[in-house]
């Protein structure tokens, strides 16, 4: 942690000193290892504790709909938080954008992946990974790439993954060469992890607008509502920066 994001982290602190509670909260698969860092600053600055569950928005949206026990959602959409408060099941004024996602089509080859995308363009792979686009703004962001590429990949040769996370082990485990995943996922610290990537441009495809939301089961809750309000500080958008997201 560098000095500036430090004095942040102090000056935030004292903002948030309030009654420890916990809050449970569903995250968006794509932003697992952000929330890691971000949720241990927090219990560490305030006190408060939160429990994480990880997976595809469109998963989330169900199971809140049939009254899972979650306080607060970060999506990775804006439709979903917004149409939750439309269905009055999220608290109204509350929802706002917590990062904007990056698209990258990836490899675990260091090789198998250039600048231009040759390897998708050509059709050299024999699977490439997509997430499931009912459930996963990813996955729609991945089709909206191949129409803009003019692209048809056959069905047989797209393996789909149920949430970003478990694309992204598709394609880290090889059994698909390629995928489209979250540039989170393979990026810290201004620099690719592991493997190759082509970062798609924003502009073949809608922009990745990752909102949060306060439901309406954390609407009282001291918790739920001082991580919101976390998200927004400028220690929060240090450690979503590192991982290749605007704010």
């Amino acid at each position: 942690m560098s000095c500036r994001t430090a004095a942040a982290l102090v000056l935030a602190t004292a903002s948030f000193t309030t009654h420890a509670e916990v809050a449970t909260l569903a995250v968006a698969a794509n932003f697992a290892e952000p929330i890691k860092t971000i949720a241990a600053d927090f219990e560490r600055a305030t006190g408060h504790t939160l429990k994480l569950s990880l997976g595809a928005t469109g998963k989330f949206y169900a199971q809140i709909k049939n009254g899972a026990p979650f306080d607060a959602l970060l999506a990775a959409d804006n439709e979903t938080p917004a149409r939750l408060i439309a269905e009055k099941q999220a608290v109204p004024g509350s929802a706002f954008t917590y990062a904007t996602g990056r698209l990258v089509l990836w490899s675990a080859d260091t090789g198998k992946i250039n600048a231009n995308a040759d390897a998708l363009k050509s059709g050299d792979f024999r699977f490439v990974a997509i997430a499931n686009p009912a459930t996963a703004p990813y996955g729609r962001a991945a089709l909206d790439t191949l129409a803009t590429l003019k692209l048809d990949v056959p069905t047989h040769k797209r393996v789909m993954g149920e949430s970003i996370a478990q694309t992204y082990q598709f394609a880290a485990t090889g059994n698909a060469e390629i995928g489209f995943v979250a540039l989170s996922q393979v990026w810290k610290d201004g620099k690719l992890t592991r493997g190759s990537a082509w970062t798609v441009p924003a502009t073949m495809h809608q922009p990745i607008r990752q909102d949060a939301v306060l439901l309406k089961r954390g609407q009282n809750n001291a918790a739920a509502r001082a991580l919101l309000d976390w998200l927004k500080t400028s220690a929060a958008q240090a450690v979503i920066k590192r991982y290749g997201y605007g704010v």
